[in-house]
């Protein structure tokens, strides 16, 4: 196994529906068979809800926010707990990347994903809920707060999967080739397939003749300038 990532979220079943299907998926599955030619697995996903680390009877993570406010803030207490049961007996440190999804982060692009790959055998993230997290979590763990985009949503479960699929992408053999990553080749995004004709509402639409005539070099040619 190549990745391991590791989501602490009060709703690892929304989540799991996503990781466990598609791509994602076929890569968490050993490889059986004289023709595979990865066995292993290329990536885990696992998950830790912050409700299984509290002493409270009513499972509380959530409490006010001190100086007042709106809202309320995810503990501190149950987040490391999680954060401890994934990757706390881990002896490598830099091996391991902790992220906590926030709207006010670092933001996630191509290149972050390419070097967390790179980088880590182990990546956490933290999904946050309600008004946010406890300032001392990431300074405890030093984590990065890292965003998707600049608008806000109603948790960090989201912005975890998108990183998660982005960066499973640049994991070694979780694609079929290394083709498959569109962002290494030139393509304007344009493309085409069976039938060559078809209508919709009495108009007929076809594949323009470029792409039917097989000249790679005029095909990229017609990419690059659309």
């Amino acid at each position: 196994m190549r990745m391991h990532f590791h989501v602490i979220t009060l709703f690892p079943e929304v989540c799991k529906v996503y990781t466990d299907a598609s791509i994602l998926g076929r890569a968490q599955k050993t490889e059986k068979g004289k023709g595979a030619k990865h066995r292993g697995r290329k990536i885990a996903v696992s998950y830790y809800n912050p409700r299984d680390f509290t002493k409270d009877k009513h499972h509380k993570v959530d409490g006010r926010p001190y100086g007042g406010g709106p809202g309320m803030v995810m503990m501190a207490e149950p987040i490391l707990k999680a954060w401890e049961k994934a990757v706390g007996r881990k002896k490598d440190i830099k091996k391991i990347k902790t992220l906590i999804m926030s709207p006010r982060g670092k933001i996630f692009d191509t290149q972050m994903a390419k070097s967390l790959a790179q980088k880590y055998e182990h990546i956490v993230f933290i999904s946050g809920r309600y008004e946010g997290i406890d300032s001392r979590v990431q300074k405890i763990l030093n984590a990065e707060a890292i965003s998707v985009g600049e608008y806000v949503l109603t948790g960090g479960e989201l912005p975890a999967l998108t990183i998660i699929d982005s960066v499973s992408r640049h994991v070694h053999g979780v694609l079929g080739t290394f083709e498959s990553l569109e962002e290494e080749r030139v393509s304007s995004g344009e493309m085409y397939t069976r039938p060559e004709m078809f209508k919709y509402k009495k108009v007929k639409h076809g594949v323009p003749p470029v792409f039917m005539r097989g000249n790679h070099a005029e095909i990229e040619e017609r990419k690059r300038s659309v």
